[in-house]
């Protein structure tokens, strides 16, 4: 890159140049703020004002219009100006570049530098004016930078200057802050010769993750060894691959990216070990993909294979060609269908398993391959599905997070598959009639796509999963609508601390048993004075209004901030009993009672309402103090279920049910207790266990989910509900 220090100003004319107005472009993290106070700290001879999205509102964050009204005003005075927001796009550019006309010179400047830095600064930055820093900077900046597009000189730009290191941003501020009244720059572009040269793409890796595949033709063998094969020299940075247009393009939220879009990965149904006519089978895998990959939207369709040199792979490709398939939505892979993520890079949250009709684990292939790798909570998991599996037939199984597949992979979903069986050495040969096999294999592979679409159509939008996976981080107003969705959970706290915690005292500690029976030597909990809200209910009931029953020892009140349609308490009326940790074999009696009252009241309901179902339980680590029993109902539908933390509260082993701790407590003298960070595992479906990125997400997909209950919840009268009403739908 020519040094911008070595280009002259020219100086030399009396008449004022224009004011020029600076769009900066770059990640969060890349240095934009830092940019634009160097240059003004210094004593530069030009006015210059920065608009910053972050600050426009009265020094809070406000919107892209009130910067563009604040550019206007200040170039209308006369001064120039640097616009302070990612600016990542052309599109998010356009309005400010269109903005003014001939008489300001409009300039931009693009701090492209390494992926990894700038996720680094995020996260380690404080007291960031959007309050963008810690944990979350890290996924906005990678979301940010999949539809990074720098800037082109037919964008309407006088001078681009493009800066990949901390001496290219040295040197454009010592460039800008040299600016007197009259000072002219020379126009052009500096910097990067081709501003499509490169992508940054390894964004991922520095998330402990792998990059994408390369440029090539997604219609292609794509396996690790050519994926190396587009990596570049730049090994300082790790980050950037040597591309081409249509990487370029694919990298702009179309589906090369890896969380853009949701991605089913499949073998070729009974062509291995089922010996069905590969011909044949190609001309299906087309026929139905070509049926199908435009019904689903944005995801994907991967057929995978072991071999660089399957035959099957190779027919589909030139087939799917033929058929102009849309090359972004479909394409082959050669690869372990177990490791694509960890050795391929390619993430696939759902893959096919071609299984056996007892859907058990063993034989060869892909079944055994998937079920080993997978280990036992995919049997588990299949059995609480289904126990066998007719041909042309598909099952959906969520894979539990204790998966090796769903931690290591990112696999969400399994989909179990039979296709038809032309193999004389295995049960139900259809001695080549392939009159009635081609109907059989078109009708598993139908299944199998109506499948990954409810999987698809479970998460939210089916027709767009790049807003999907962005949740509610809106990145066409740069930054500030990620900070925002920062300040909202922030809110939701805030809004805890309004309602509760206004008047805080905490109490001194009391060290020891407390007198309380509680012989385990645990230290007792220091209670906040919010938190004595309950014990004072439960000590004094005739104090308070809200109570619904009281008798000597419970009283059943609603919950202030009801998580679903139907959610009281059962309060336990027993000095010393603060939380579940405290309960011992003595409480017995206590707990049951507890339990009879929650479910006569669940009964209650259920009269008034039969379609409602019922769960009744303790939370591990209690946030009020007062052993307290919750009974609610399993709609969760309510505007106060706002947060992660609410959700798992009630949807995880985090949440105790009562018939456990009774058993538990007659049986060992105590309950099983959970720590309170499991709060923070990943939000999912407390019927199907679909993963889902968001509350409102996850709000949407609940409202109408009629996946059957996880088997153990319809065990051991966990779960009330009407006699004759079946709980699984």
């Amino acid at each position: 890159m020519e040094a911008m220090d070595d280009h002259e100003t020219n100086s030399g004319g009396k008449d004022e140049a224009k004011p020029i107005m600076v769009i900066l472009m770059g990640a969060p993290g890349s240095g934009k703020s830092t940019f634009c106070d160097l240059v003004m700290r210094l004593p530069t001879r030009r006015p210059w004002v920065r608009i910053c999205q972050d600050t426009i509102g009265n020094g809070k964050a406000g919107t892209k219009n009130q910067c563009l009204t604040g550019a206007a005003s200040a170039l209308k005075e006369g001064k120039s100006v640097f616009i302070d927001r990612c600016n990542l796009d052309r599109e998010q550019r356009a309005d400010f570049v269109k903005l003014v006309g001939p008489e300001v010179e409009k300039h931009a400047v693009a701090l492209d530098l390494p992926a990894k830095l700038c996720i680094s600064r995020s996260v380690k930055r404080t007291g960031h004016e959007g309050n963008l820093q810690g944990g979350k900077a890290a996924a906005v900046v990678n979301r940010m930078l999949q539809k990074k597009e720098l800037p082109k000189l037919n964008e309407g730009y006088a001078r681009i200057t493009v800066c990949q290191d901390e001496k290219d941003i040295q040197a454009a501020i010592n460039t800008y802050s040299a600016l007197g009244p009259s000072d002219k720059l020379p126009l052009g572009f500096f910097g990067q010769k081709n501003s499509d040269a490169k992508v940054q793409l390894g964004i991922m890796k520095f998330l402990k993750k792998k990059d994408p595949p390369g440029c090539s033709d997604p219609v292609t063998n794509v396996s690790p060894e050519n994926i190396q094969s587009h990596t570049t020299k730049e090994k300082d940075s790790n980050q950037v691959l040597e591309s081409c247009e249509e990487l370029k393009k694919a990298s702009v939220g179309s589906s090369i990216s890896l969380e853009n879009a949701p991605t089913l990965a499949f073998p070729s149904i009974s062509t291995a070990d089922f010996h069905f006519n590969l011909n044949k089978a190609s001309d299906i895998i087309v026929e139905k993909v070509e049926e199908y990959v435009n019904k689903l939207g944005n995801a994907r369709l991967v057929l995978v294979d072991l071999s660089q040199n399957s035959k099957i792979l190779s027919l589909v490709r030139a087939k799917a060609a033929e058929m102009n398939i849309d090359s972004k939505k479909f394409f082959t892979f050669a690869g372990n269908i177990t490791k694509l993520y960890s050795e391929g890079g390619l993430h696939c949250n759902v893959i096919a398993n071609a299984t056996n009709w007892r859907l058990k684990p063993g034989g060869g292939g892909v079944n055994a391959a998937i079920f080993s790798a997978a280990g036992p909570a995919l049997e588990t998991a299949t059995k609480a599905r289904a126990g066998s599996l007719s041909s042309g037939k598909a099952v959906v199984v969520p894979l539990p997070s204790s998966s090796p597949l769903f931690s290591r992979e990112g696999v969400t979903h399994v989909i179990h598959v039979l296709g038809p069986n032309m193999n004389p050495q295995r049960p139900n040969c259809l001695n080549n009639d392939y009159d009635k096999g081609c109907k059989i294999l078109r009708e598993t592979y139908s299944s199998l796509f109506d499948a990954f679409a409810s999987i698809v159509r479970a998460q939210g939008e089916p027709c767009n999963f790049e807003k999907e996976f962005k949740g509610e981080v809106q990145l066409d107003q740069g930054s500030r609508n990620s900070d925002q969705k920062v300040k909202r959970e922030a809110v939701c706290e805030a809004d805890m601390n309004k309602k509760y915690k206004s008047f805080v005292k905490e109490l001194g500690p009391n060290v020891g048993s407390s007198g309380d029976g509680n012989t385990d030597g645990q230290t007792r909990k220091a209670w906040g004075g919010w938190a004595q809200a309950l014990y004072d209910t439960a000590m004094h009931p005739e104090r308070h209004k809200n109570i619904i029953e009281m008798s000597d020892d419970v009283v059943v009140l609603n919950d202030l901030y009801p998580k679903a349609q139907k959610h009281l308490i059962v309060l336990a009326r027993v000095e010393g009993l603060d939380r579940l940790a405290d309960v011992q074999k003595e409480h017995m009696s206590l707990l049951k009672t507890m339990h009879s009252v929650g479910l006569k009241w669940a009964e209650k309901f259920l009269s008034e309402n039969n379609s409602l179902i019922f769960r009744l339980g303790y939370h591990s680590v209690p946030s009020m103090r007062q052993l307290h029993l919750h009974v609610i109902s399993q709609d969760f539908d309510s505007n106060h279920l706002k947060n992660k933390k609410h959700w798992n509260s009630f949807n995880s082993p985090f949440f105790r049910d009562s018939v456990d701790v009774i058993d538990e407590v007659s049986q060992y003298g105590k309950a099983i207790l959970k720590d309170e960070n499991i709060l923070s595992m990943e939000l999912r479906c407390h019927r199907c266990q679909s993963a889902h990125p968001n509350i409102p997400r996850l709000k949407a997909h609940i409202s109408s989910c009629q996946a059957s209950f996880p088997a153990f919840l319809l065990q051991n009268g966990r779960l009330v509900f009407l006699e004759g009403i079946d709980a699984n739908h």
